[in-house]
């Protein structure tokens, strides 16, 4: 039989882990998501870098003080970066090459187009043919460097 003079304790219940220091699956979940975030700020600043490098070349064929220029460096810059999303389509000639530059967007179909096409061979441009015309190149510029391979 049980000795009645043994005094009997209650059950211990131990104490609740704490939060901190976490287990070694939260560290890694921790790490994880500090990756991924760095990958995509590192990503975001890649591109912003390119897009500002794309808009100083932009500036700089603008730059030109005769409008024939700007139009032969426009269309130069043009054909660069289409060159970088397939290789041909800096070969491509005339309506070909408009229809190219037209895309989603649209805007090359007109006398912008026209001047695109024969403003670098002309004595006189169109100043306000020109002025249109180059934010419709500088749109598509940039469209076309941000799917470059």
């Amino acid at each position: 039989m049980a000795d009645p003079t043994l005094v009997l304790r209650d059950v211990h219940v131990p104490a609740a882990p704490s939060l901190w220091p976490p287990a070694p699956g939260w560290w890694v979940v921790i790490a994880l998501v500090l990756l991924a975030a760095a990958v995509g700020v590192a990503w975001q600043w890649r591109r912003r870098r390119r897009r500002q490098r794309a808009l100083r070349l932009f500036d700089q064929a603008c730059a030109h003080e005769q409008p024939a220029a700007q139009v032969a460096a426009l269309s130069e810059l043009l054909r660069r970066a289409a060159r970088g999303v397939d290789p041909g389509a800096d070969r491509l000639q005339g309506e070909a090459w408009l229809r190219f530059l037209d895309g989603r967007q649209g805007g090359f179909d007109g006398e912008e187009g026209r001047l695109l096409l024969e403003g670098g061979y002309q004595r006189q441009v169109d100043a306000q043919v020109l002025a249109r015309l180059r934010p419709l190149v500088r749109r598509r510029y940039l469209e076309l460097m941000e799917r470059r391979r």
